[in-house]
């Protein structure tokens, strides 16, 4: 059984510090280490949406930068600190995966962590077309011929993408490191995998799968919820179809080092601030997302957990030694 991040799985929950006398930001500039498309993406432009809707905030700006699993947007972002006052850098639970991968150096210890704001659990999706019409269908197929199933990802061999449908396949008597995965840049380029027949099944975030399964262009099979979500009913769970399998991947948001703890508090008190407003409820409901807040040195201590979590899960997998 996989419980990662399981304080999750009780339902929406808030850590926030002590009010002092914080202000808000005047402007965000958001840096998201990946292409557009994709779950970082798609969480820094929500959270952005709902600064200007609720009126938070008029002045909010973005920029993608791919490249080495994120790390080239970690080097600039750490390299350009003294010139980051107000950006925030998106991250995920894939950061703390890559840096136990060592794809690139640095690890959240290098940033300053302001708050999560979000978890989206994983899915997996097939096209619309597809023979497959439960996880069960997969799975025996899978079991049969495991080089019949190539499974999309929008990240590298070894990622939250790989190693969580890995699991469900170790669940169901099958062999992890048989699992065919073929990586794509981001979680747009993977669904478009899925789209085209170039593979059967889709791992991803929920999130950056439900707008196309709304479609009709792809099907969600199952979710890694604990139970059905409230804004998602139709969707059934990995659990109730009897693989006992629950995880949630965090998002949140990362200063750069060398500024002010006051101005630390700020980012924070502002990410706290839309996080009760309607329109941050809009985007999240949208996006099927549940909230997850969690401040400053509880953010940290969140992260070394997960880090100690995930490497035993890993090396348990393989993909780690």
């Amino acid at each position: 059984m996989i419980r990662i991040l399981s304080v999750l799985l009780a339902g929406l929950i808030t850590f926030s510090g002590n009010v002092s006398a914080e202000t808000l930001l005047e402007d965000v500039h958001f840096l998201i280490p990946a292409g557009p498309g994709g779950g970082w993406d798609g969480t820094a432009r929500g959270v952005g949406e709902a600064m200007v809707k609720s009126g938070l905030i008029t002045d909010v700006s973005y920029e993608n930068l791919s490249g080495g699993g994120g790390g080239r947007a970690i080097a600039k972002f750490i390299e350009t600190a003294p010139r980051q006052k107000n950006t925030l850098l998106i991250g995920s639970t894939p950061l703390v995966v890559r840096s136990l991968q060592q794809i690139f150096p640095q690890s959240f210890r290098d940033l300053k962590p302001i708050a999560s704001v979000i978890a989206d659990y994983g899915c997996f999706a097939v096209h619309k077309d597809s023979p497959f019409l439960n996880w069960q269908d997969v799975v025996n197929e899978y079991l049969k011929s495991p080089q019949s199933i190539k499974v999309a990802g929008g990240s590298v061999r070894g990622s939250t993408d790989h190693f969580v449908i890995a699991n469900a396949f170790k669940l169901a008597g099958g062999k992890p490191r048989d699992v065919v995965y073929i990586p794509y840049d981001g979680g747009g380029k993977a669904m478009a995998g899925l789209l085209t027949g170039e593979t059967q099944v889709l791992s991803t975030g929920l999130s950056e799968a439900l707008e196309m399964h709304r479609a009709g262009e792809i099907r969600i099979l199952a979710i890694t919820a604990e139970s059905r979500l409230p804004d998602t009913p139709s969707l059934p769970t990995l659990k109730e179809q009897g693989f006992d399998l629950r995880f949630a991947n965090w998002r949140g948001f990362f200063a750069a080092p060398g500024h002010p703890d006051a101005h630390y508090d700020d980012m924070a008190h502002t990410l706290a601030s839309v996080i009760n407003t309607q329109a941050f409820y809009v985007v999240r409901a949208r996006n099927g997302w549940a909230t997850l807040h969690i401040e400053k040195d509880q953010f940290y201590q969140f992260l070394e957990q997960q880090e100690a979590e995930i490497g035993t899960l890993m090396r348990e997998l393989g993909f780690l030694r």
